[in-house]
């Protein structure tokens, strides 16, 4: 007897595990039409759009953590299954954690933390507690991870009020923009589906994923640099953006002027 129970639950936990990676197991499904452009893809233009942007050698230098983030995305689109939607939005969650924990402003923590070692201790723990609870109810984690984007909007206002770096300003300014393209786009195709479907335009997640991507490098390059400025001051961190510092849209990333000794305080 004890074998057989062995046995049946062998098998019905190797059909759970089964279901959990089928085509369309997540109880999400976003706008655009299913298997509309191939029949082992079931959102194209959605899986195609988070692989676009991640293709820049300085983007995806400056952070290895967006490209797991990126082909997350990929499978959870091509497959809408239960893992790729899991996958997705917790490698999102442990970006912000690992960007919280390295460049949230020192004068911005908890009054009861007092380093930057205690404070990631404390972003771990919530991080930790937050991937268990998202098990619960997976159809919220998408609204709460854009919370966080609420949260970043004010951080980001109060460091920019005494700022008078104009590449900054500037930089800020193209964040909050592309932030706001982003969103728009994400709410837009939950809500305003039927109105997308009867236009024939069903591809705002798809402009979401190219938005959200581009507002999250020049958000996290503007952080890591007021970042540096106070950590690292003698450094001289200065911005600059490729292929043309120049212009007024380009990829943005740090340059350091001063001294190689570097190393940030803990």
């Amino acid at each position: 007897m004890t074998l057989l129970y062995m046995l049946v639950v062998c098998v019905y936990s190797s059909e759970k595990m089964a279901e959990v990676f089928s085509y369309e197991s997540s109880e999400i499904d976003w706008c655009e039409d299913n298997y509309r452009h191939s029949e082992h893809v079931v959102e194209f233009f959605n899986t195609v759009s988070p692989n676009t942007p991640n293709k820049h050698e300085k983007f995806v230098g400056k952070w290895p953590l967006f490209s797991f983030t990126g082909m997350f995305s990929v499978y959870f689109h091509m497959t809408l299954s239960f893992v790729g939607q899991m996958l997705d939005e917790l490698s999102i969650l442990w970006v912000l954690a690992v960007g919280y924990a390295v460049w949230f402003p020192r004068k911005l923590f908890p009054s009861f933390i007092k380093d930057r070692s205690t404070f990631s201790k404390l972003v771990l723990l919530i991080t930790v507690v937050s991937t268990l609870s998202s098990f619960v109810k997976p159809t919220a984690n998408a609204y709460a991870l854009n919370c966080f984007g609420l949260h970043l909007l004010y951080t980001l206002a109060i460091e920019m009020r005494c700022c008078t770096d104009q590449k900054a300003l500037r930089l800020a300014k193209l964040s909050v923009a592309l932030w706001v393209l982003a969103i728009s786009c994400w709410i837009s195709d939950r809500v305003g589906c039927s109105f997308w479907q009867r236009v024939n335009f069903c591809y705002l997640h798809g402009f979401w994923h190219i938005f959200i991507v581009m507002a999250v490098a020049y958000g996290s390059t503007l952080i890591a640099y007021l970042d540096a400025n106070y950590e690292i001051p003698y450094s001289l961190p200065g911005l600059q953006y490729w292929p043309c510092d120049k212009w007024s849209v380009g990829l943005p990333h740090i340059v350091l002027k001063g001294t190689s000794k570097t190393q940030k305080r803990c």
